[in-house]
C-alpha cells in the first residue's frame, strides 16, 4: 500500500488556435492578467492537421502555446478550462469562435489536456471537464499515445514542450 502524496509540480499552458493574429494579441493580456506574465510563448506554428476548424476560425490557422509561471495545481484545471471557454465566448462573432483556447498542464513526466468532451481515454475531473494525458516522458523526450492529437505529435510541438519542461526544471531548482 502506498501513502498518499501531493502530485509533482506542474506548469499551466494554453494552446491557442486562430487565424487572425489580432485576436491572439487581444486575448494574451487577458490570460496574463489571470495566470501571470507568460513564461514562454511559442513561435507561430502553421496548423494544417485537418479542416475541422476552418469554417469557424478561418484560414490559415495558426497554433501558439503559452506557458505560465509558477507551479500549477492540477485540481484547478476544470476552472481554467471554464475560464478559457468564457474568453472564447467573449470573442465570438457571427455565432462563431474566432479563437480556440485549450488549457493543459505540463509535468516532467507528462502533458495533460483539458476537454469538455468525454471519450474512452479521458477521465472526469469535475465541472463537466475531462482530462487526457497526451504525452508521456521517457527516453529523454516526450512521447505520444496512439490517440494523441496530430499536432502534439509534431516534432516542432514536442520540442516546444521539451523547452517548457526545461523551464519547469529550472523553477524546481530555484525552490530547493
Amino acid at each position: 500500500m502506498g501513502d498518499p502524496h501531493a502530485p509533482e509540480k506542474a506548469l499551466l499552458f494554453v494552446a491557442a488556435l486562430f487565424s487572425l493574429r489580432e485576436k491572439f494579441s487581444a486575448v494574451l493580456p487577458l490570460m496574463e492578467e489571470r495566470f501571470g506574465k507568460a513564461l514562454l510563448v511559442s513561435p507561430e506554428i502553421a496548423w494544417n492537421h485537418s479542416h475541422y476548424y476552418e469554417e469557424e476560425l478561418g484560414k490559415p490557422i495558426i497554433r501558439q502555446f503559452i506557458f505560465f509561471p509558477g507551479f500549477f495545481d492540477p485540481l484547478s484545471l476544470p476552472d481554467v478550462k471554464l475560464e478559457t471557454n468564457t474568453i472564447e465566448t467573449s470573442y465570438r462573432g457571427n455565432g462563431r469562435r474566432s479563437i480556440n483556447l485549450d488549457p493543459g498542464y505540463l509535468m516532467r513526466s507528462r502533458v495533460v489536456l483539458a476537454s469538455s468532451k468525454d471519450y474512452s481515454h479521458r477521465i472526469y475531473l469535475g465541472k463537466g471537464i475531462y482530462g487526457e494525458v497526451a504525452l508521456y516522458y521517457k527516453g529523454n523526450r516526450y512521447n505520444p499515445f496512439p490517440y494523441t492529437y496530430y499536432d502534439y505529435k509534431d516534432p516542432l510541438c514536442l520540442s516546444i514542450f521539451e523547452a517548457a519542461r526545461e523551464g519547469l526544471k529550472r523553477l524546481l531548482r530555484e525552490v530547493r
